[in-house]
């Protein structure tokens, strides 16, 4: 057996364990790393980690860090109510909103499931309050957090745009962004019409009392999932306690666009930008930064940094030719290209959309380089088709929405979701096939 399919065959492996098991995948990873490379060929401790993304390590732990502290002094509190208070009565915009509010907090650096996370019950709490169907709430919280996860400071936008620049490739981070932005915003409009939206379109801010049915019908908890309510076990209430825009709020949100400012127009490093705006706010304001290291996603920095480090070293043996020259043999490139997607999409459902961003893209180089197909294209295709089935139930934002669901409708979102989700497998690829690789976009 070749080296390169051992390389493949593991790889596989850590995917799979990973899913099944609780185990770590960025850990698998670097073992699976350690082991290819000592035992089987034969390289030292510098050759191995020779293949960790120092640059990926910068920008995750800058970014998540400077949301952490966001987080903290209660700029995302504010935030939300801010995006609230826009809605002035309009039942119809809520969800709207819960989709912008995600999305903002997505695109400056947040983690996807740690917006959902966020989000999540806020959103559903609304739900129930006003009478949304969950699932309209659930998908475009989702949808809304895989809008921003693509902007140029965000954290799946920096990992595409790693990989793109490490290979060699022809990048556009502006293009990611709106293509992936546009993609959610129209498939959120489907959400819409078919969970219950033109219903909510003629009501006003009605909610429902603690006494009152909050799911549609006699009361039993039963729905026949068309246009009924949702949301978390707990009523939500009537008022929260407000969020005024204080000074270390406002200096957080300062910070926030000249991070973004920065990135976009001067080309600063999106991961040393972040990371000197978090250091200069706990400057300023220590009790608020206290506890924002421990808050760091160091599960997603592990798991990025463990499937690129194995990657490279893929790279390393010629594995990445090995599968781009099978993949050439198709003889069909946009078959290939819709391979990949399909590919992407349905590993994607049940193992980490990060994980799958920073393998298959690489994996993608020598078929790319082929110039068959437009390399951007390819891009964009694969990301939005490995992050739109987020809204799995057997991933971490689907599950999330789950869980923030009320008791008695947790099996009808649990199963809608796992419908939806497991149609976008087939969907997504197909729809982003025929809007950015049929075309054969230059």
């Amino acid at each position: 057996m070749s080296v390169q399919i051992i390389t493949i065959i593991v790889l596989a492996v850590v995917f799979l364990v990973a899913t099944v098991l609780p185990v770590h995948m960025g850990a698998l990873a670097f073992v699976a790393a350690f082991m290819v490379g000592a035992f089987v060929l034969g390289e030292g401790k510098d050759d191995i980690v020779a293949g960790f993304p120092g640059d990926l390590f910068v920008i995750l732990v800058g970014v998540t860090y400077l949301f952490a502290m966001a987080k903290a002094n209660g700029t995302v509190d504010w935030l939300v109510q801010a995006a609230v208070r826009l809605v002035r009565g309009k039942i119809a915009l809520i969800p709207w909103m819960m989709f912008l509010v995600t999305a903002l907090l997505t695109a400056v650096g947040a983690v996807v499931p740690a917006a959902v996370a966020i989000i999540a019950p806020v959103a559903m709490g609304f739900a129930l309050r006003y009478r949304i169907n969950p699932m309209l709430m659930g998908l475009l919280v989702i949808n809304g957090a895989s809008a921003g996860g693509f902007s140029p400071i965000s954290i799946f936008g920096s990992i595409v745009n790693g990989v793109v620049t490490r290979n060699n490739l022809p990048g556009d981070p502006g293009m990611l962004f709106l293509s992936s932005f546009a993609f959610n915003l129209a498939l959120s409009a489907v959400v819409f019409l078919l969970f219950g939206g033109r219903d909510l379109l003629r009501r006003n801010a009605d909610p429902v009392t603690e006494n009152q049915p909050q799911d549609g019908t006699d009361g039993t908890g039963s729905t026949d999932g068309t246009g009924g309510a949702g949301g978390t076990a707990v009523i939500a209430p009537a008022a929260t306690t407000a969020v005024t825009l204080n000074k270390e709020r406002l200096l957080t949100l300062t910070g926030l666009l000249v991070l973004a400012g920065g990135a976009l127009f001067f080309g600063l490093d999106v991961g040393f930008t972040a990371i000197t705006v978090a250091v200069v706010l706990s400057l300023v304001s220590p009790k608020g930064a206290k506890d924002a290291i421990g808050q760091i996603a160091w599960p997603t920095v592990l798991l990025i940094c463990g499937i690129v480090t194995y990657v490279s070293l893929m790279e390393r043996v010629g594995t990445i030719d090995f599968l781009g020259g099978k993949v050439a043999t198709i003889g069909i490139p946009l078959l290939a290209g819709l391979l990949i997607c399909l590919i992407g999409a349905a590993v994607s459902a049940f193992a980490s959309t990060t994980g799958i961003l920073g393998a298959l893209i690489p994996l993608a180089v020598p078929f790319l380089l082929t110039g068959d197909i437009a390399a951007v294209a390819l891009v964009i295709a694969l990301s939005v088709s490995s992050s739109v089935v987020d809204s799995s139930p057997f991933s971490t934002s689907g599950a999330l929405v789950v869980a923030n669901s009320r008791e008695t409708e947790r099996d009808y979102v649990f199963r809608g979701l796992m419908r939806w989700g497991f149609s976008m497998i087939v969907i997504a690829p197909l729809l982003t096939w025929l809007i950015f690789l049929a075309p054969n976009w230059s």
